[in-house]
């Protein structure tokens, strides 16, 4: 759908709707003021009054391969016209193909995936894994994390999410790196790296090696943060697991198909983990799927043990076959090459110079097309612009001010996220960057430091 030509009536039908009858995710509901979106193409989405806006959030960062990408809406319409729906206990042609592809795309040494319908499932059933293959319970993970709303994924996670949702067992939290607001005193990327792990064995070695089955950890830390882990880390996780006889499950649901540069996050650490958890970017949420990509170890646990998990929608041929279309695409047509370019030229250099202008950005992180600006109300304190957890009037007005001047995008207590598709060309990402100025050029007053 490319036709923007407003339609009020039918964009306040479309909202009335959704106020008397949809119950929204993690929101007190009476007050919510949703845009209605209309239509969408490329990195762009507009609403019932013809008003576009340049997509800067990827909707939940998912959105890799841009909105309504010809060829995979039209191979999810060829799908539905060839076989629409199977249960996962037959083959089908659109899954295994896909299971191909991304296999393709991993490590040497895995060769299976399993399908669920999102990354939520996606490490709840890695986590499984772990603990049947390991014959353990635990599973530790970092505080600043997200890995979804399901029993065992909340538990996992660690930002306020959480804290309502704890009713899984055996899950142990711990500090991973961070160097601007640094757990451990550390002063370069060096010395948080080794701290961080010595944290880390620490952790291991006061829960009991014997008690624990995964670490499961995001390569990139996405919502709490864009937190890109110091050179040499994820080598140190890699080899803490394998001291300890514990799976490494990464997590690559948000940072995974081109959102880092390449196609998995943990590819430039010169390491590869025994699980790893993907969703989204695989397909861009055109229809719901995740999955786990099995090292062959532990596959072989369930040669003839029955694997105790299964969804009736695992490997669904319409989510199977925009999965494959998605990953021929994104091959073909440079869009991973692309998203770790735009980072290098255009975006990295353009929030440095926003970073310059406005002093309450405190920290400028990430690369390709995942970015996050650490805002402050004093750069020698680093006093958060709004607190752990929750919100703030100067960043209400950041996101308004960009809503009003058509970009959406990700705000989370206080930062910003800068996390557009994959296939954002260098006038667009100007474009959002100049908007983006005049944005923290509202909230400069906000500033208390000298």
């Amino acid at each position: 759908m490319t036709d923007r030509t407003p339609d009020p009536e039918r964009g306040a039908a479309a909202f009335a709707a959704d106020r008397a009858h949809v119950f929204h995710s993690w929101s007190a509901q009476k007050g919510l003021n949703p845009i209605v979106i209309a239509g969408a193409q490329g990195c762009y989405v507009w609403d019932y009054d013809g008003k576009r806006y340049l997509d800067f959030s990827s909707q939940l960062v998912n959105t890799n391969i841009g909105h309504q990408h010809p060829k995979v809406t039209a191979a999810i319409a060829g799908q539905a016209a060839r076989l629409a729906t199977i249960a996962p206990q037959h083959a089908n042609e659109a899954r295994g193909q896909a299971a191909e592809r991304i296999v393709g795309l991993a490590p040497d040494g895995m060769s299976k995936v399993f399908f669920t319908n999102g990354g939520a499932d996606a490490n709840e059933n890695a986590i499984r894994m772990a603990r049947l293959h390991t014959g353990r319970d635990k599973v530790l993970s970092f505080y600043r994390s997200y890995h979804g709303n399901t029993g065992a994924a909340i538990a996992s996670t660690g930002d306020p999410r959480r804290w309502p949702n704890e009713h899984a067992t055996g899950h142990v939290h711990f500090f991973g790196p961070y160097l601007y607001r640094s757990s451990f005193w550390a002063a370069t990327p060096e010395q948080e790296c080794q701290r961080a792990l010595e944290h880390l064995e620490q952790v291991i070695t006061f829960e009991g090696p014997d008690t624990i089955a995964a670490i499961l950890i995001e390569t990139i830390v996405g919502t709490a943060g864009v937190l890109v882990p110091p050179p040499g880390y994820l080598a140190g996780v890699r080899a803490l697991a394998d001291k300890y006889g514990i799976v490494w499950i990464a997590d690559e649901v948000m940072c995974g198909f081109g959102r880092a540069g390449t196609w998995f996050a943990f590819e430039p650490h010169g390491v590869a983990p025994d699980l790893i958890t993907f969703a989204k970017g695989a397909n861009s949420g055109y229809v719901p799927i995740g999955g786990v990509i099995i090292s062959d170890e532990i596959a072989a646990t369930f040669d003839e043990r029955v694997y105790p998990g299964g969804l009736t929608y695992s490997g669904h041929p319409l989510a199977c076959a925009s999965v494959v279309a998605t990953i021929d695409a994104m091959r073909d047509e440079g869009i991973v090459d692309n998203a770790a370019r735009i980072g290098r030229q255009v975006l990295g250099p353009g929030l440095a110079n926003l970073a310059q202008a406005h002093p309450v950005i405190g920290e400028v992180r990430g690369l390709a097309v995942f970015w996050a600006l650490d805002l402050v109300s004093d750069r020698a304190t680093r006093a958060m612009l709004a607190p752990y957890g929750g919100s703030s009037q100067a960043l209400n007005e950041l996101a308004a001010h960009c809503r009003a001047a058509g970009l959406l995008t990700f705000v989370n207590f206080n930062r910003l996220h800068v996390v557009p598709p994959c296939t954002i060309s260098d006038e667009e990402a100007k474009e959002g960057l100049a908007i983006l100025d005049e944005a923290f050029s509202a909230i400069d007053r906000y500033y208390e430091g000298s």
